[in-house]
């Protein structure tokens, strides 16, 4: 959004973006918003234990996957038992 810019001379306007955002600044309220609530007991503990859930999930499921993600290197290449007679 384009509005125009105040001129400061004789020079013409050119549009300004965003120039709200700097009106903006003429209009700060000196009302100040009211504390935020304290968590209760049982709302801490429910938080906590979904992080917990969500950490020990992503650790999870980087350790079963770590193995999945290691090049495979077999002990000994694998022959039919066809291919040992020739």
């Amino acid at each position: 959004m384009f509005l125009p810019q105040p001129s400061l001379g004789a020079a013409p306007s050119e549009p300004v973006p965003f120039a709200f955002v700097a009106e903006a600044e003429r209009f700060r309220s000196n009302v100040t918003p009211p504390p935020r609530e304290r968590l209760s007991a049982p709302q801490l503990a429910a938080r906590t234990l979904v992080g917990l859930t969500v950490v020990a999930g992503l650790v999870g499921s980087l350790l079963f996957g770590m193995p999945a993600l290691q090049p495979h290197q077999p002990a000994k290449s694998q022959q039919s038992e066809a291919s040992e007679g020739r």
